[in-house]
C-alpha cells in the first residue's frame, strides 16, 4: 500500500474544498430534485436551462411543475420558453396551464397565446374557462320602473351568462351586463299599459330584454334572463299629479297676491291724490278771504253781495244738516 506523501496533503485538501464548492454551487443553481422529477415524468429540461433560469430570476418550480402537468394532460403546444416568457411578463403560469388543460378536456378551442393574452389582460383565464363550461348566474339589484298608468314596479332579475373566450380581451364585464339588463327592464315595464300586465306575465320583461342582444361587445353570452321577483312600489303618477296641483295652487296664490298688492297700491295712490286735492281746496279756501278783501278795496264787491254770500253758505249748511239727519233716520229705520 502506497503511503500518502505528506507534501501532497495540502493539495488534496484544496481539491476537496474546490469539489465541495462546485457541488454546492450545482445544487444551489440547479435543482437536481426538480430535474429528476421532470425526467421521470417524461419532460426533458437541460441543466443549462435550469441554470439560466436562476440568472434570469425565474423560479424553476414555477415553470417545470406546470410543464409537467401540461405534458401529463397531453398538451404538446406548451414549451419551456413560452412559460418562461409568460412568467417574465408578470403572468400566472400555473393558472394559464390549468385553463389550457380544462379547455382541452371540455373541447373548448383555446391556445397558449390566447390564454396568455387573457391572463395578462387582468382576467382570470382559469375562471373564464370554468364559467364557459359551467355558466353562472348574476343577480341584478332591485330595478325601479314605472308603467304607463303611473304605478311603480320593483323587479329583480337573474341573468345566466357563459364566458365568451374570444371576447375576453377587450370585452365588457359583468357591470355592463347588469347595467344593460337594468335598462331593458325599465324599458319593458315602461312600455306596459298597466302594472297588472307585468304582474300577470313577468316573462314579458325577460322576453323583451333577451331579444335586445344585450351581450354584444361583452365578454359573456347571455343564455337566459329570469325575473325572480316583482313588487309594487309607489303610485308615482298620483304623486306627480298631486305635486302639479300643489304647484298650480301656489302659482294661483302668487298671482292673487300680486293682484291684491296692485289694488292696495292703487288705493294708496287714490288716497294720496284725494289728500292732494283736499289740500289744494283748503289752500284755495284760504285765499278766498284775501280775494274778498281785495274786491272790497276795489269796489267790486259790496256789503249786499257779501250778505248774499253768507246767506248762500247758511242755506248750504242747513241743507247738508237736513240731508245728514235724513240719512241717519233712514239707516235706523232699516
Amino acid at each position: 500500500m502506497n503511503e500518502i506523501n505528506p507534501q501532497t496533503l495540502p493539495l488534496l485538501f484544496g481539491l476537496l474544498i474546490v469539489g465541495l464548492i462546485v457541488v454546492a454551487m450545482i445544487f444551489r443553481f440547479i435543482p437536481i430534485a426538480l430535474w429528476l422529477q421532470a425526467l421521470t415524468s417524461g419532460v426533458r429540461v437541460s441543466f443549462l436551462t435550469l441554470f439560466g433560469m436562476r440568472f434570469r430570476r425565474v423560479s424553476p418550480s414555477a415553470i417545470v411543475l406546470p410543464l409537467i402537468n401540461a405534458h401529463k394532460a397531453g398538451l404538446q403546444q406548451v414549451g419551456v420558453n413560452d412559460l418562461e416568457s409568460h412568467f417574465l411578463s408578470g403572468g400566472n403560469v400555473g393558472r394559464v396551464v390549468n385553463a389550457l388543460i380544462s379547455a382541452d378536456k371540455a373541447g373548448i378551442p383555446l391556445n397558449f397565446k390566447q390564454a396568455a393574452a387573457i391572463d395578462l389582460a387582468g382576467r382570470d383565464v382559469f375562471e373564464a374557462v370554468q364559467v364557459s363550461v359551467n355558466p353562472k348566474v348574476i343577480t341584478t339589484p332591485k330595478v325601479a320602473a314605472m308603467a304607463k298608468n303611473g304605478i311603480q314596479l320593483l323587479a329583480i332579475a337573474r341573468v345566466t351568462v357563459r364566458a365568451n373566450i374570444n371576447r375576453l380581451v377587450g370585452g365588457a364585464g359583468e357591470e355592463t351586463i347588469l347595467a344593460r339588463v337594468g335598462e331593458g327592464i325599465v324599458s319593458a315595464i315602461g312600455s306596459a299599459e298597466t302594472h297588472k300586465q307585468v304582474l300577470e306575465s313577468p316573462d314579458i320583461i325577460s322576453k323583451t330584454v333577451l331579444a335586445k342582444g344585450l351581450d354584444a361587445g361583452t365578454a359573456f353570452e347571455i343564455l337566459s334572463i329570469d325575473i325572480a321577483d316583482v313588487d309594487v312600489g309607489k303610485n308615482i303618477g298620483a304623486a306627480l299629479q298631486t305635486d302639479q296641483a300643489e304647484a298650480d295652487k301656489r302659482i294661483a296664490q302668487a298671482k292673487a297676491e300680486e293682484r291684491r298688492a296692485l289694488a292696495v297700491a292703487m288705493e294708496q295712490e287714490f288716497k294720496a291724490t284725494a289728500q292732494e286735492m283736499k289740500a289744494k281746496v283748503i289752500e284755495a279756501e284760504a285765499q278766498l278771504p284775501l280775494a274778498m278783501a281785495e274786491a272790497f278795496k276795489r269796489g267790486l264787491f259790496g256789503v249786499l253781495d257779501y250778505q248774499r254770500y253768507k246767506n248762500v253758505q247758511a242755506d248750504t249748511a242747513m241743507r247738508q244738516a237736513i240731508a245728514g239727519q235724513t240719512d241717519s233716520a233712514a239707516g235706523q229705520g232699516s
